[in-house]
């Protein structure tokens, strides 16, 4: 499959890269890392990102854009993303040709070309390792090996998470090698402004946990604009709960104007197909749904608690 996805690459000489709604590092990593691959091997081609831009996500990228008619005859790559709903900027559709590179559960077949890798640990590695293994047809600069580096970090949580492999590290220690600034970069990543550390001390004095070893954090919208707060900033506090001992499962519900952000993390439980139930998804120990009003969340949470105690 990498060889037919390096062959189509070759064959367009229009290249246009998404990747899913509500980016994350690892979105921008694995879209704009393939970009730099592709402008460094094949300099005369017109490579755009696309897709609208999160500005906590500026240091890593800012995106291109374009006309409808520049998808004529174009090559659509989308990246780290796992059904078509999710796809950030629905032109995708406008492209002559579509390739999936994604590392979710492949729920949604799309694309003339697929590469899924379930057991990646992040989208990002996965196009390194399309570098990697391309026998010299692609080449790689220090821009492609910084993104990939920042996707890798992010989506493995430093690599703490269980989806870290040898493969994992392997790949992060030679991106290493890359003329980039790593602390700065880390210090992007993961410096938080004062307004968000503040929340992030509010959660942790107010999170619920039962003797189940399920935690729920519930985020209004009268809450986060007491802390000046946005869904981007919340977002980056989901895993904060991992440290707590006896904590199993746990889920934030963040309330935005029109529905209730659902964040899914666990220590073992599988969590995805709650995640699916509620018509959203995700990995086996991180998934997303949204839900529209309170007392959905109260089922989201008693469904969660159910899944934990095997009832």
């Amino acid at each position: 499959m990498k060889q037919q996805i390096i062959d189509k690459i070759k064959e367009y000489d229009t290249i246009i890269l998404h990747r899913h709604v509500r980016p994350d590092p690892d979105a921008y990593g694995s879209q704009g890392g393939l970009a730099e691959i592709i402008r460094a091997t094949f300099p005369e081609k017109n490579v755009y990102t696309v897709g609208a831009e999160e500005q906590t996500l500026y240091f890593m990228r800012r995106l291109d854009q374009i006309e409808d008619g520049v998808y004529e005859n174009a090559l659509v790559i989308v990246c780290d993303t796992a059904n078509q709903a999710r796809i950030c900027d629905q032109r995708f559709k406008l492209g002559k040709e579509v390739i999936k590179i994604d590392h979710h559960p492949n729920e949604d077949p799309y694309g003339d070309l697929l590469w899924v890798e379930e057991d990646a640990a992040a989208c990002s590695q996965m196009i390194y390792e399309l570098f990697k293994t391309s026998g010299g047809q692609l080449k790689i600069n220090d821009e492609a090996a910084r993104l990939l580096y920042a996707g890798i970090v992010s989506d493995t949580g430093r690599f703490l998470y269980p989806s870290t492999t040898i493969e994992t590290m392997q790949c992060a220690g030679e991106l290493m090698q890359y003329a980039f600034d790593r602390q700065e970069l880390f210090n992007h990543l993961y410096e938080k402004d004062a307004h968000v550390l503040k929340l992030e001390g509010y959660i942790l004095q107010h999170f619920v946990m039962d003797e189940s070893g399920v935690a729920e954090v519930r985020l209004t919208k009268e809450l986060l604009k007491q802390f000046g707060a946005t869904q981007a900033e919340t977002s980056l506090l989901v895993s904060i709960l991992s440290g707590v001992k006896g904590i199993k499962a746990w889920v934030f519900f963040i309330e935005e104007e029109d529905q209730i952000r659902v964040r899914f993390r666990s220590k073992g439980p599988v969590i995805n197909g709650l995640a699916m139930k509620h018509g959203g998804g995700g990995h086996a120990l991180a998934a997303g749904a949204s839900v529209y009003s309170w007392e959905e969340a109260d089922q989201v949470l008693s469904d969660l608690k159910n899944l934990v105690t095997g009832q």
